[in-house]
């Protein structure tokens, strides 16, 4: 994933800071995240969920509101209103560099924001919403004993998340004039809604209100043990993972035709957290799988191991090359199931006659089904011909170079 820093003049004429994700191949669509109330567009969640679309092929375009970390602008004078246009503004300036947002994310009051706008921007396919509250006004029961100085003073300085935010009457003001349940109920976009059952911030309560008031496709995931933030990494990519998987049935990811001489296309490996050894493995807009070490060699067991893909790849084949020759035949094959073992052994007790160690596959084959002697005995025999298998008994040749 490359990152571009980008700026664009957001609801009031201010300069909003943003940074554009793209995808290192093809890019396949482009999301808008909306981050939660007073957060930035830095937060942990929001990076690790651009990281996962972007690896997908999906450019992610996520930017501070008015008057929040890089973005110019006084955040005391915007209202939830101004956020929605803030929004609005970020989707105009993708149309302009040719890229419109077919995806909204919003979190938590973000949330809110992007059903508000969703509508008014035509390029929308799909929304997501995470840790979101139905009723806009939800936010004020944060500002606790300053919400009567608020109203008295015109604004107060508000503690939210141990940092202090200055907020002003009109915010106030507008979110207890919002009623969102029309404008959910008129959509007209697929729709998920991601929240955590323990959220002490926002309750789950409020995202069944958001379900119930949706009209279909409409989706809806728990975040588990996740805290209102989706502060925890594994939390933020199982969040990243369900949107990765729902978005690819409600945006047209077509990928581009693959390279001249890769007719699988391009598998990407993307470093998914450089203080152990997860890794994104995207290969097209549909397939994601993550590789990993076990805990016992510094990992966090959340994927199989390199080698482990090897030998799901042998495996895999064998399966495939033993049922496609038994269809074509015709013979009564009902199941085919394929355990396979790797280990290192000296070349010269596999009686290669070399002194150097080699790796080693074995393959325990179960074919069940009425078949003859001669036809279990032909299968075993064509199992040696599965592409992978020649693959790794010839060798390969491994060209690589260095990109910028």
């Amino acid at each position: 994933m490359r990152t571009e820093r980008l700026s664009f003049p957001g609801h009031s004429g201010a300069t909003l800071a943003a940074r554009l994700d793209m995808p290192q191949g093809p890019h396949l669509a482009t999301a808008l995240f909306a981050h939660c109330f007073t957060c930035g567009k830095d937060i942990p969640a929001a990076k690790r969920i651009s990281a996962r679309l972007a690896a997908m092929g999906i450019a992610v375009l996520r930017f501070d509101f008015t008057g929040l970390g890089h973005s110019e602008g006084e955040f005391a004078n915007t209202t939830f209103t101004s956020n929605a246009a803030d929004l609005e503004a970020a989707a105009a300036h993708l149309e302009e560099i040719g890229m419109p947002p077919s995806l909204l994310i919003g979190h938590s009051l973000g949330g809110l924001a992007v059903l508000q706008a969703a509508s008014r921007i035509a390029s929308v396919r799909a929304v997501v919403t995470i840790g979101t509250p139905f009723d806009p006004a939800h936010v004020t029961d944060h500002f606790g004993a300053q919400l009567e100085a608020i109203q008295s003073e015109g604004r107060a300085q508000v503690s939210l998340g141990g940092r202090p935010v200055t907020i002003g009457h009109d915010f106030v003001k507008d979110v207890r004039n919002q009623d969102l349940a029309p404008t959910i109920a008129g959509l007209k976009r697929a729709l998920l809604v991601l929240h955590a059952p323990r959220d002490e911030i926002v309750d789950i309560s409020n995202a069944t209100k958001i379900f119930t008031a949706a009209k279909h496709p409409k989706s809806f995931v728990t975040l588990d043990e996740a805290d209102h933030l989706i502060s925890a990494p594994r939390d933020a990519e199982y969040a990243a993972e369900v949107i990765a998987a729902w978005a690819g049935r409600y945006l047209d990811l077509a990928p581009p035709a693959p390279p001249i001489g890769a007719p699988e296309g391009i598998t990407r490996v993307s470093e998914a957290d450089p203080s152990g050894f997860l890794q994104d493995i995207q290969n097209g807009p549909h397939h994601h799988a993550l590789a990993d070490e076990p805990r016992a060699y510094g990992g966090t067991n959340r994927g199989m191991s390199p080698y482990g893909f090897l030998a799901a790849g042998l495996g895999a084949c064998t399966s495939m090359t033993i049922r496609m020759y038994a269809r074509r035949k015709g013979w009564p094959l009902t199941h085919v199931c394929v355990d396979v073992t790797h280990d290192k052994l000296h070349a010269q007790d596999a009686g290669t006659g070399a002194e150097t160690r080699i790796d080693a596959f074995t393959r325990r084959i179960t074919l069940s089904g009425a078949l003859s002697d001669d036809q279990r005995t032909r299968l075993l025999e064509i199992a040696d011909k599965c592409p992978v298998h020649k693959t790794l008994e010839k060798g390969a040749t491994i060209k690589t170079e260095l990109t910028s």
